[in-house]
């Protein structure tokens, strides 16, 4: 009779445990992919399209939509950059608590002033963010993201890289995965999700 008293204290004070620990969020229904609780990602600090010093925590209380590319991508990163802007336009007065960020994976010719003039062409509201290739190495790496340069005839390069978007919602949480191709109706769709 003991033992099975000890045990069922030892569940309680366990069940007890785990309902102070940190909490999962609910699951909602992506038509991307629910990633809530994954082990990667966390905060950074990268330069802005103006210069200006950015984390991804002074973004806290938005839906944040973070996506990896570069500004010479001669199809990914536009595409998937229009349909961010048209999920915006879809969001209609929801889109001011909604902010896409562009790192690049590209730092050696993704300066702030290229970003600055092309990354605001998508959407006024985008920001485009860069750093030094350390720095940017170093975000790819947190975000599990594969970027790796392919040489081209006359001396130029192109990027092979990871080509899906990441949501988070307004605490600060990676709660969705989006893949390349996913139209501007989904994106909308998860967005609206984390907005509620």
């Amino acid at each position: 009779m003991r033992t099975v008293f000890r045990f069922l204290v030892a569940g309680l004070l366990l069940a007890g445990l785990v309902a102070c620990g940190p909490s999962k969020p609910p699951a909602l229904p992506f038509k991307g992919t629910d990633i809530a609780g994954v082990d990667f990602g966390g905060d950074f600090t990268l330069t802005d399209q103006t210069g200006k010093s950015r984390s991804l925590s002074d973004y806290k209380g938005k839906v944040v939509a973070l996506f990896f590319g570069y500004t010479h991508c001669p199809d990914v990163c536009p595409t998937t950059m229009f349909e961010f802007a048209n999920a915006m336009k879809q969001l209609g007065a929801g889109a001011k608590n909604v902010q896409v960020l562009f790192v690049t994976v590209d730092p050696e010719r993704d300066t702030p002033a290229v970003l600055a003039s092309y990354v605001p062409h998508f959407d006024p509201s985008f920001v485009g963010l860069t750093g030094n290739p350390g720095q940017i190495e170093k975000v790819t790496s947190q975000f599990k993201i594969v970027a790796q340069k392919q040489p081209t005839e006359g001396g130029g390069y192109t990027v092979d890289h990871s080509a899906g978007s990441y949501l988070f919602d307004r605490e600060g949480r990676l709660r969705a995965y989006e893949p390349y191709g996913a139209p501007a109706g989904q994106l909308a769709n998860d967005i609206q999700l984390l907005l509620r």
